[in-house]
């Protein structure tokens, strides 16, 4: 899971020493789903597979597909050049789909499935699926090197709007390189619009319908399997973002990025509606108790880093909730969890299927 390039919640610490921080541009705070992914990888490495601890609370346990994205059937065969206007306002032409340089791991899973994998020539840390794993990676701790990126003489560079420093995105730019700037995706809403901006950037628009119809297909259709809440009372559900290596321990609010996937879920996000308006904001006993989640929601990286779930309720506050007192986890492999692309649909899958073991209610 990561929040593509994008900023670490504050004060997070590293082994050796403060993790970056990114900040993200006025009125980006809800990119927050950037953030804590990136904090994770950053501090343990990419996402890989679900975290095995995960299944000692009375959940489902983690997925355990191959970490593979699944491209279109069809070949793509761009109509170039296009002109695009990129998020931050500049207007980009395209000529070439021949050397890609994708800068988010969400960006990287869109390029692939449109069929672009074999000219893609880089990456960044994030990006953690099987058919990515063996290419050069060009980010230093999340700030991307604009040496490297040039190094391969990419002929279009994607990017989102946390993706930094502004330095580098410059210099990409004034070597002339068609760099496109995409607006992270916040919520399920977001899959669409993403996947159409990446299509008519690469030159194929149809194969962007065609995609984002077969992920919102999949997505109504794990929606469909979400069980009824027979005494109409959805199990509340917190996103906590932990690092037990740095002593991070956050709860989600409002703008944490996972509220839509919770939602789409047939749950309540339990910080959101404690009236947490942030995007994460330090856990305290206070702050558990108002939320009063049925169940946690974890990356698997971080529930592994404080040592699977016994060592999470003994976070202060933990245990007294419902959720604590239950063990009732929900884990989610990092490299996924809230990208916000054609992958989410299996993201929704494994967090309906933890939720609701063998069908039930949830609660």
């Amino acid at each position: 899971m990561r929040f593509s390039q994008d900023y670490a919640p504050t004060g997070g610490q590293g082994p050796g020493g403060p993790a970056p921080v990114r900040r993200a541009a006025p009125g980006r705070m809800g990119a927050a789903l950037a953030a804590a992914v990136t904090l994770a990888l950053v501090l343990t490495g990419c996402g890989g597979t679900a975290d095995p601890a995960a299944g000692s609370g009375t959940t489902g346990t983690p997925a355990t597909t191959v970490d593979r994205v699944e491209p279109l059937a069809a070949s793509p065969e761009p109509r170039l050049p296009v002109t695009v206007r990129s998020a931050d306002g500049a207007r980009v032409t395209i000529g070439s789909t021949d050397r890609i340089v994708p800068l988010t791991g969400s960006l990287s899973e869109i390029v692939f499935t449109l069929g672009f994998g074999e000219q893609v020539v880089a990456r960044d840390i994030t990006a953690t699926f099987e058919q990515a794993e063996k290419l050069p990676v060009v980010t230093r701790a999340h700030d991307v090197s604009a040496e490297s990126v040039l190094s391969l003489k990419p002929t279009v560079v994607l990017a989102d709007t946390t993706t930094g420093p502004g330095e580098a995105i410059e210099q990409i730019r004034d070597a002339g390189i068609p760099l496109l700037v995409v607006d992270p995706a916040k919520e399920l809403a977001d899959v669409g619009r993403r996947i159409d901006t990446v299509a008519a950037a690469l030159g194929v628009p149809d194969s962007g319908t065609e995609l984002k119809e077969r992920t919102q297909s999949r997505i109504d259709a794990v929606q469909k399997s979400v069980p009824a809440h027979e005494d109409g009372r959805k199990p509340r559900v917190a996103f906590l973002y932990l690092r037990g290596s740095a002593s991070v321990y956050l709860l989600g609010g409002r703008e944490s990025g996972a509220s839509s996937l919770l939602e789409a879920a047939g749950a309540v996000d339990a910080g959101k509606a404690s009236g947490l308006k942030k995007d994460f904001t330090a856990i305290t006993s206070e702050a558990l108790a108002k939320a009063a989640p049925d169940a946690i929601l974890v990356m698997s990286k971080g529930l592994e880093s404080v040592d699977g779930i016994d060592g999470l309720v003994k976070i202060p506050g933990i245990a007294e909730t419902p959720a604590g007192m239950d063990r009732r986890v929900v884990s989610i492999d990092d490299g996924v969890l809230l990208n916000y692309g054609p992958r989410t649909d299996q993201v929704l899958a494994d967090l309906v299927g933890q939720l609701y073991p063998k069908g039930g209610s949830g609660k």
